[in-house]
């Protein structure tokens, strides 16, 4: 009896698990599922930061390049108003020193002038202007042994020249420039002799003859209005019915004024 009771309480007790496991059964697809979606939302989320990083990256590359390009707009804009305020000047007032390799005579040798130079420019037209041009030259002249014994006198020269010049180059610091001027020079080769003419030992004549200068003035700029001229030329000078070909150079400093009427 006792075991027949036993045994129809253990049934029971196998009847009851079943629910228990059934509901189990059902239970774990689920749990796979939201397994599954835990696993697919943390992937999704770790993709998605590893895909905004990058953008960020490139988001902050473009700001910096942005930057920079408008820096450098700023910067350019700033210099070509420098350089408008340089050269949009309508005159030029230029003087200093310099230096000629000259002929004073046929037969003698040449010798150095040291020489000064002024000048002024007025620029009628955009790059264009008209220059007028003033320089003495001071040197002395070796002449050859002579009956007279009049050796070594010294000598000098003028020119006044115009003409048209040229800007060919307009940089932030550096102007180049061009002239070709004209006009007449005045000769002193006697005046050192005792009253001897010149002529006598070899000299030049006293007198005016003319003149033609070559230039190429090169500036570097301290500033819009002031600059450092240096200005190789040739000068070809017409003494003694002859033709004299004498190259040099002139240096000094130069200050803009004015603007140019638009």
């Amino acid at each position: 009896m006792e075991a027949s009771g036993f045994m129809h309480f253990g049934k029971r007790r196998g009847y009851g698990a079943y629910p228990i496991f059934a509901l189990a059964l059902l239970l774990a697809p689920a749990g796979l599922l939201a397994q599954n979606t835990a696993d697919q939302q943390t992937t999704q989320t770790t993709g998605a930061q590893a895909q905004t990083a990058p953008q960020g990256t490139q988001e902050r590359a473009e700001v910096l390049r942005q930057a920079q390009e408008r820096v450098k707009a700023r910067r350019k804009l700033r210099l070509q108003q420098v350089i408008q305020d340089t050269y949009t000047h309508q005159y030029e007032v230029y003087g200093g020193g310099g230096y000629l390799r000259f002929t004073p005579g046929s037969s003698l040798q040449h010798l150095n002038e040291a020489a000064w130079n002024a000048g002024f420019t007025d620029y009628i037209k955009g790059k264009i202007g008209i220059t007028a041009d003033f320089r003495g030259y001071y040197g002395t002249a070796f002449t050859y042994i002579n009956e007279f014994q009049v050796f070594n006198p010294s000598i000098s020269q003028y020119t006044f020249l115009a003409g048209p010049q040229v800007r060919l180059v307009e940089r932030l610091h550096w102007g180049i420039s061009a002239n070709a001027l004209v006009g007449a020079g005045h000769g002193n080769f006697s005046t050192n002799t005792g009253g001897l003419p010149g002529t006598l030992i070899g000299l030049y004549p006293d007198g005016t003859a003319f003149n033609l200068s070559i230039g190429v003035p090169i500036d570097y700029n301290l500033g819009p209005t002031f600059a450092i001229r240096i200005s190789p030329n040739y000068l070809m000078t017409n003494y003694g019915s002859s033709i004299q070909n004498n190259l040099g150079w002139n240096a000094g400093v130069v200050w803009r004024f004015g603007r140019q009427s638009h």
